[in-house]
């Protein structure tokens, strides 16, 4: 395994967070694309198959690349190396309201699993794969839950959660329930499984899901109050749909208070 080092950086804001970090000559990062927000002249921008670690041949970057495809995620990213013959600096920006978690996998083991869209840069050199369950319910019904990203190696990596986040540290045997959309990530030595919510009433008219991820200690855990998908429903569920009337926001004069506040849609 190749070394790294502990990318030297800084996140800026409260709820729209991004984070700058300073690469050294030579030094280069990975990011998802749309991630880029702003970089020192010096830094040479280009994209590679996969993420840029060295470890695997051919064969093994192409099963990779493979497995991105499954959730969604693009066959390339983009590589940031910095020319100069000083440190420069490049920024990457929250893509929703959250907050940008630091993962130094040194300190974690190597290993650090994490939703699959919640990846936003790390140092090149950091494998970023696909953890797949060994598990038929989490197969079946995991939802945003199952398939899970893993960031390996030994360098530093960021990931984004949406909302407020709450960091976890469970005990051996320790067990919490969470939302499948609400996991951020954890460590390695977390198990991890899906479990049916159960109740007939709760299924039909609960309006939670139809399961829970159990994430037992000892270990971390990260969870988010604002996962993409929610909050895109909250928006979806209040926005006019096929041109008809707008969804109120709790005024009683409905249409005349747009016209009241400005807003002349």
């Amino acid at each position: 395994m190749n070394m790294y080092k502990v990318t030297d950086y800084t996140i800026y804001g409260e709820e729209m967070q991004y984070v700058e970090i300073n690469l050294s000559p030579s030094e280069s990062v990975v990011a998802e694309a749309g991630g880029f927000m702003m970089m020192e002249d010096g830094i040479r921008m280009k994209t590679i198959f996969g993420d840029g670690s060295d470890a695997g041949g051919i064969m093994d970057k192409l099963f990779s690349a493979g497995k991105r495809l499954l959730t969604g995620e693009s066959l390339f990213m983009t590589l940031f190396e910095n020319n100069y013959p000083n440190q420069r600096k490049i920024s990457f920006a929250s893509p929703y309201p959250g907050k940008i978690l630091p993962i130094d996998l040194n300190a974690v083991g190597g290993k650090f699993i994490c939703q699959k869209d919640a990846f936003l840069c790390a140092n090149q050199g950091v494998k970023i794969g696909i953890e797949f369950s060994r598990k038929l319910g989490r197969g079946l019904f995991g939802g945003e839950g199952f398939i899970m990203q893993k960031l390996e190696g030994s360098g530093m990596a960021f990931v984004h959660a949406g909302g407020t986040m709450a960091k976890i540290d469970l005990q051996p045997g320790e067990m919490i329930k969470v939302d499948t959309g609400c996991v951020v990530g954890f460590t390695q030595t977390v198990d991890y499984d899906v479990q049916l919510v159960g109740g007939i009433r709760n299924t039909i008219f609960g309006g939670e899901g139809l399961f829970f991820a159990t994430l037992k200690g000892p270990g971390t855990v990260y969870v988010q109050s604002l996962p993409f998908s929610r909050l895109a429903g909250r928006i979806w569920a209040a926005a006019p749909q096929g041109g008809g009337k707008q969804k109120g926001e709790g005024s009683i004069l409905g249409g005349l208070g747009n016209l009241l506040d400005g807003d002349n849609r």
